[in-house]
């Protein structure tokens, strides 16, 4: 078996697997802020399958969730029947984490984003940034087409694969759009 093998079998259950590891990262990663630049990502497997590369103009961030649905706000100027906050808005943990690293990081571009660890009050994802302008981005076949103007702002558009996902478009085959 090659070491990502491995890597993704230690990452099916992580509480066994990495016991004593998972509980110090916790402890750490709470008192850490919400947004952190991180060196190297966490799950190596899952990131190089999703596009990461040890390269320049890629960056790697942890971001922290609080859990619990967002509401909508509740509206004014209507009779107290008319008050109440109908549903929670649809947008998954990790839509949330992504659009939050692409405000903290403006001049990147989100390409992707993979589930890292939750407790009983956060959720943390690492979502994998690219630099549009870096000449090493441009040059590099496998990732100039982010690069391009159609791309900015995938994540606030929903195209991004956890927002995909949220509006029901990863699905295909016969009764697609019955899935919803």
């Amino acid at each position: 078996m090659g070491t990502y093998k491995y890597i993704r079998q230690l990452w099916k259950r992580p509480k066994e697997n990495l016991s004593e590891l998972w509980t110090q990262r916790l402890i750490l990663w709470r008192k850490q802020p919400a947004t952190v630049r991180i060196e190297r990502p966490t799950r190596l497997d899952r990131a190089r399958s999703l596009g990461y590369r040890a390269k320049q103009g890629i960056i790697v961030v942890r971001e922290r969730v609080l859990k619990g649905g967002r509401q909508r706000p509740r509206p004014g100027k209507r009779r107290s029947k008319r008050m109440t906050r109908r549903k929670i808005v649809g947008k998954s943990y990790q839509q949330i984490a992504e659009e939050r690293a692409a405000k903290s990081f403006r001049n990147c571009e989100v390409l992707n984003s993979y589930y890292v660890a939750h407790d009983g009050r956060y959720y943390w994802y690492e979502i994998i940034l690219v630099d549009r302008t870096h000449p090493a981005v441009v040059a590099d076949p496998r990732l100039s087409w982010i690069a391009q103007q159609q791309h900015t702002g995938r994540v606030f558009r929903g195209i991004t694969s956890a927002g995909r996902k949220s509006r029901g478009l990863r699905w295909k085959g016969k009764g697609a759009e019955k899935a919803r």
